[in-house]
C-alpha cells in the first residue's frame, strides 16, 4: 500500500463531501486507503457518506476524543508506506498528492511535507509554511514584528516569508491541514502527542521530526483550505484550547529554559489570550447590537459553469432568496472563467460559484491566483450533490 489518507471530521458533512470527491479524484492511480475518523458528529455525517463512498473506512467514534487521538486510533489501522493527515474542511488539485508521493520518493531524508494553502478569497495562507516556535521567534510573533518585516529571516522566521513559494523549500512547521508523512518516520519518532485536543499538534510532531534528523518541506501543490470550519472560533472553548495548546508545547519543548526568559513567554500567552477574548465579546455585543452582520452584507452569488448547473443553481437561488447572477461558461472555451466577465465592484461581496464538473477544483484555484478583486471568495457547486459550498454556509 502506497498511502494512506486519515481525516478527523466534526460536524462538516457537506465539506466533508467535497474534501473526499476531491481527494478520490486526485488518488487515481495511486494504490491506497482512506480512512475517516468521525468525532460524534451531529449532522449524520457517517450514515449520509458511507453510502456515497462505500469504499472510504468510516470510525464512527461515541465520543469526541480530539484532533490527535482520532488521528492515532485511525493511523494505527494504516498500512501505507506514507501517510496523509488531511482537513475535512479542504479540497485538493488533482495532481497535488500524486506530486507531493513523488517529491517523498526522490527525497527519502523527507520525513514530511506540507503544500500551498489557499485561503478562500485565493491568496495564498501563510501557514503553509512556518517555523518552530522558539521562544524569540513567538514573541516576534505576539509582537507584531513578523507582519512588519515579513522578509526578514530574523523577525519573518514564524512564518518563513522570506521563502519562495513557487518552489519546494526546507521548512520547519508542516500543517496538520494537509500533513503528508513517511510511516517509517512516524514509527521513529512516535504519533501525534494526545496531551494537545486541537491545535499544537502538528507543531509538536514536526519539531520531533526535525530533531530525530529528518527533514520537512514546503512542496508548490495546491489545496484550499476553509480554516475550521467546524470550530466555533467566536467561543471561550475555542481560546482556551488554542493557547492552552501553546503552552502545552512550551512546556514540553523549552520548560529547561531559564526563568527570566519562561516567564515574559508565558505573560505573553496569557496576555494574548485575554486580548482575544475581549475582541470577541466586543465583536459579539456589536452584533447583537445591530452594528453588522457578517452575512446581512451586500453579498452577490455569481454562478459560473454548465447549462445544467445554471439552471439548478437559479432553483436554489430563488428558493434561498439569493441576490445572483448566471453565466454560463465552459472550461474548453473560457479557462479564466470568471474573470473573461466584466465584474461589477458594487458588492460589498461576492461569492463566484463554480460548477466543479466544468472547472476542476485545481483549475478554480488556478483562475483565483489571478484575481485582484477584493472581497471576492470561492464558492463550489455539483451536479451531483446538487450542494452550494461557500466559506460560511451550505445552500441546498
Amino acid at each position: 500500500m502506497k498511502l494512506s489518507v486519515v481525516i478527523v471530521s466534526y460536524n462538516v458533512c457537506y465539506y466533508l463531501e467535497q474534501c473526499l470527491d476531491s481527494l478520490y479524484s486526485a488518488l487515481e492511480g495511486i494504490e491506497s486507503e482512506v480512512f475517516v475518523f468521525d468525532n460524534h458528529s451531529h449532522d449524520g455525517t457517517v450514515d449520509y457518506l458511507q453510502k456515497k463512498f462505500p469504499v472510504t473506512n468510516f470510525i464512527d467514534s461515541n465520543h469526541n476524543l480530539g484532533f490527535a487521538k482520532g488521528n492515532n486510533i485511525a493511523i494505527r489501522q494504516c498500512a501505507g508506506e506514507y501517510v496523509l493527515l488531511l482537513n475535512p474542511d479542504t479540497f485538493v488539485g488533482k495532481e497535488s498528492i500524486a506530486q507531493a508521493i513523488s517529491f517523498m520518493d526522490e527525497h527519502p531524508k523527507a520525513g514530511g511535507a506540507g503544500v500551498r494553502m489557499h485561503n478562500t478569497d485565493g491568496t495564498i495562507a501563510p501557514e503553509s509554511r512556518r517555523g518552530l516556535p522558539t521562544p524569540m521567534t513567538s514573541l516576534y510573533k505576539m509582537l507584531g514584528l513578523c507582519k512588519r518585516y515579513p522578509l526578514s529571516k530574523r523577525f519573518g522566521k514564524y512564518y518563513m516569508s522570506y521563502l519562495p513559494w513557487d518552489s519546494p523549500q526546507r521548512i520547519e512547521v508542516i500543517s496538520g491541514a494537509f500533513m503528508l508523512l513517511r510511516r517509517s518516520a512516524l514509527d521513529e519518532v512516535g504519533l501525534l502527542d494526545e496531551d494537545y485536543f486541537m491545535y499544537g499538534e502538528d507543531i509538536d510532531l514536526s519539531t520531533r521530526l526535525i530533531k530525530a534528523g529528518w527533514e520537512n518541506w514546503y512542496l508548490p501543490l495546491d489545496i484550499l483550505h476553509y480554516k475550521g470550519e467546524s470550530t466555533q472560533k467566536t467561543s471561550f472553548r475555542y481560546v482556551h484550547v488554542f493557547y492552552q495548546a501553546m503552552l502545552i508545547y512550551f512546556r514540553k519543548h523549552y520548560g529547561h529554559l531559564s526563568f527570566l526568559i519562561t516567564a515574559p513567554i508565558k505573560t505573553a500567552i496569557y496576555g494574548k489570550a485575554f486580548l482575544t477574548l475581549i475582541s470577541m465579546q466586543t465583536t459579539r455585543l456589536k452584533r447583537s447590537l445591530g452594528f453588522f452582520d457578517a452575512y446581512k452584507q451586500n453579498t452577490h452569488f455569481l454562478i459560473v459553469g454548465s447549462h445544467r448547473a445554471i439552471e439548478e443553481c437559479r432553483k436554489i437561488a430563488k428558493r434561498k432568496g439569493l441576490d445572483a447572477s448566471f453565466y454560463e461558461s465552459h472550461l474548453t472555451e473560457n479557462p479564466d472563467g470568471h474573470l473573461a466577465q466584466n465584474v461589477s465592484q458594487e458588492w460589498q461581496q461576492l461569492i463566484v460559484v463554480y460548477d466543479v464538473k466544468e472547472y476542476p477544483y485545481e483549475e478554480i484555484l488556478r483562475i483565483f491566483e489571478k484575481n485582484n478583486q477584493k472581497n471576492t471568495f470561492i464558492g463550489t457547486y455539483n451536479v451531483k450533490t446538487k450542494t452550494i459550498i461557500t466559506p460560511k454556509e451550505i445552500l441546498k
